[in-house]
């Protein structure tokens, strides 16, 4: 039996730990003494590294990781990423060594031009990285909108019951700004006070699932009557062509407090 670890990083960063009592493999490990001390805590050994894209606070642990176990490191084909041994992209199949984990791999550039999700089928399982957020997407630092929107049509094409372990406790801030693009949704509503609570006992928002995205994540919803709507009677868009409203949702968001 399968489990996955919370381990906290940095502010607001979540890495994954995945295991089955004895090895484990840890997905976006940007800091490596929280996620030794886990692998310490539960007598655990690590199997495998996986990663989603290149930025530093997914990345930087691995060298130290490297140092203490000699094990395969699988990401993305097409980042510059020079710790990889395993380079991945979209139809590619692995199964995690030592936990026979069957993980199929995405492309879902749009934060990144390179990066990759991780989803496992039969766990319901979907390591997402920067790419999808619990009621938000991550910021187009080198992507494009059309190529974030592809992305996540992806991730929501996922059955509804899939876990999405994304990578930051963003959720509080990505459903205030929710809230704001779509202020009559009642499963949003519900939801903010649901995570409100989480946070207010210090519990992880996430993992969220890929229904609950759906439901109340405007950045999957962003073709809904009511945000074309909201956005042009805002002043942030002047069209209700799609791919234009997910454009302006995004800009709206990056300057959102």
């Amino acid at each position: 039996m399968l489990s996955v670890l919370t381990v906290p990083a940095f502010q607001d960063n979540y890495l994954w730990l995945i295991h089955d009592g004895v090895n484990a493999a840890v997905v976006d490990p940007g800091d490596a003494t929280p996620v030794l001390d886990c692998l310490n805590r539960h007598g655990l050994a690590l199997a495998a590294i996986l990663l989603t894209h290149h930025h530093a606070d997914h990345v930087g642990g691995v060298p130290q990781l490297l140092e203490r176990f000699t094990v395969p490191v699988f990401g993305p084909r097409q980042e510059p990423i020079p710790a990889i041994t395993y380079p991945l992209g979209e139809g590619d199949t692995i199964v995690v060594p030592k936990l026979g984990l069957e993980l199929q791999v995405l492309d879902v550039p749009g934060h990144t031009r390179g990066h990759i999700a991780y989803h496992a089928p039969k766990e319901s399982w979907l390591f997402c990285g920067d790419t999808l957020f619990a009621g938000g997407c991550g910021r187009l630092f080198e992507g494009t909108p059309e190529q974030m929107v592809t992305s996540l049509g992806k991730l929501a094409a996922l059955p509804g019951d899939v876990k999405v372990y994304c990578a930051h406790e963003y959720t509080l801030s990505n459903l205030r700004f929710a809230l704001e693009v779509e202020p009559g949704n009642a499963a949003l509503q519900t939801r903010f006070s649901r995570e409100q609570a989480k946070r207010d006992r210090n519990e992880p928002t996430v993992p969220s699932t890929i229904a609950i995205e759906k439901e109340t994540n405007p950045f999957l919803r962003y073709a809904e009557p009511a945000i074309a709507d909201r956005l042009m009677s805002t002043g942030h868009v002047s069209s209700r062509e799609p791919i234009a409203v997910f454009t302006a949702l995004r800009q709206w968001k990056n300057s959102f407090r």
